[in-house]
């Protein structure tokens, strides 16, 4: 079933609220991303939810571009952002299906907690190669959930159904990289902290 924004929407209060599931890896990520940050860089990151990721990049690079398809997560994240006294993110609504940008507009691409959500990863991989300049870098953690158990299998297309879930996919880390790496990019970072973590890619296009 396609993603609709609905189910975002009802729950972005909640979910702005909800803590970081565990912040010492969460904070390992965000350290590991900036060490291939550079100041000039221009960032896209896509399924940004309530924006507290491109918050903590933003005083690495010039400017990034965060999206949603929610009008209520951007709607937090725009204001956690001027709170935060941040002035070089543009929070746009859209997806990176529908994204009006020119091939090799940016250094970075993040897709973070999304892949697993998406109708097809290998179009979105091939659209990601496509938005990157030469060199540029795709980072993405995602919960590959090939190996979880039968109910939850059963259970997640049932409360979609019902409107109380997103759309799920279920595929496995090796699954993942074979689509990253079939869309031409080379893996050069792989992180997965145990076996029921997500798994922490960075992926880059040949010069």
């Amino acid at each position: 079933m396609t993603q609709t924004p609905r189910i975002w929407n009802w729950i972005a209060k909640r979910y702005a609220k909800s803590p970081v599931k565990n912040e010492i890896v969460y904070q390992k990520k965000l350290q590991v991303t900036q060490e291939y940050f550079k100041p000039n860089m221009k960032v896209l990151e896509f399924g940004c939810g309530t924006g507290s990721t491109a918050i903590a990049h933003a005083s690495y690079v010039n400017h990034i571009l965060a999206t949603d398809f929610s009008e209520n997560m951007l709607e937090i994240a725009r204001e956690k952002a001027r709170l935060s006294g941040i002035e070089n993110i543009t929070f746009e609504l859209t997806t990176i299906e529908n994204l009006e940008a020119a091939s090799k507009s940016f250094n970075a691409v993040l897709g973070l907690n999304i892949l697993h959500l998406v109708e097809d990863k290998q179009k979105i991989m091939a659209k990601v190669h496509e938005l990157l300049e030469p060199g540029g870098f795709f980072v993405s953690s995602t919960p590959c959930l090939a190996n979880t158990s039968i109910f939850l299998r059963y259970l997640l297309p049932i409360a979609n159904r019902l409107g109380i879930a997103p759309s799920v996919k279920f595929f496995s880390g090796e699954e993942l990289e074979t689509a990253i790496t079939q869309a031409g990019f080379l893996i050069d970072y792989r992180w997965e902290p145990d076996s029921t973590a997500s798994l922490f890619l960075i992926a880059k296009k040949p010069l």
